[in-house]
């Protein structure tokens, strides 16, 4: 039986609660069910620094329909993220952020066809070029397949960038990097400089050039829907932070 309130990881339990509800509380704003705060397995209440970030993880609440499928409700997982994991192990996952940085997507242009490359250095090296001159990460682009050693002060830059955000911005971030496998377009949607479906449109300038030559089959465009649905919630998650602290009535 599910406890009233309660989600265990993995299981999908009916829908267990009429009413949802948004409520200044003690630190942040609570998402109540029926007047109680849905739980994480290890007890964490569920709660947020702003209202408007509340109202997004309340809306996925909301949105359920028969049964609860945790599967599908990315802001409330990346809120329990935020309140359980994040804190103990900011070192860690600015260390996993740095990682893609290492490795990221808009350093790896396609050698051919040139129509590609051109497509994507149209497309990514003003990215790269802002991300130089606003955050200090001046990533190297590489001249082929293999592997090109990032200079020390860029990544340094994106450590600093990481860790300087809060542990629901952090928590963003770690979930926007291997979304678009770019820290650079984590970093940008973050900031502002695109919305999430621009985003995740720069993530996959690779895979839209061989749709437009070969066509879309059924498969991948359920994925690529999925995806996106994902970049346009991250953009909902930063926007809802930038809403202000919590100022209870």
């Amino acid at each position: 039986m599910v406890q009233k309130g309660f989600i265990e990881p993995g299981e999908k339990p009916r829908r267990f609660y009429e009413t949802v509800a948004v409520e200044a509380g003690e630190g942040g704003w609570r998402v109540l069910l029926d007047g109680r705060p849905p739980r994480s397995s290890r007890g964490a209440a569920l709660l947020a620094p702003t209202r408007a970030l509340a109202e997004l993880v309340a809306a996925e609440w909301e949105a359920q329909a028969r049964h609860v499928d945790l599967a599908v409700m990315h802001a409330t997982r990346l809120a329990f993220t935020a309140l359980e994991a994040v804190p103990t192990a900011r070192e860690a996952v600015a260390d996993q952020i740095v990682r893609y940085a290492g490795n990221d997507l808009l350093c790896y242009p396609a050698e051919a066809p040139e129509g590609l490359r051109a497509r994507q250095a149209a497309e990514w090296g003003p990215v790269l070029e802002r991300a130089r001159a606003e955050l200090g990460v001046a990533l190297e682009p590489s001249q082929g397949i293999l592997h090109r050693e990032q200079p020390a002060h860029a990544l340094e830059a994106v450590r600093r960038h990481a860790l300087s955000a809060d542990d629901f911005t952090l928590s963003g971030l770690a979930f926007g990097v291997p979304l678009f496998g770019s820290a650079v377009l984590a970093l940008g949607l973050w900031r502002g400089w695109f919305s999430g479906e621009d985003a995740f449109a720069l993530s996959r300038v690779d895979e839209a050039w061989q749709e437009s030559q070969w066509g879309i089959d059924e498969e991948a465009a359920e994925r690529t829907a999925r995806l996106l649905s994902e970049a346009r919630m991250l953009e909902a998650w930063f926007r809802g932070l930038e809403a202000g602290p919590v100022s209870p009535a």
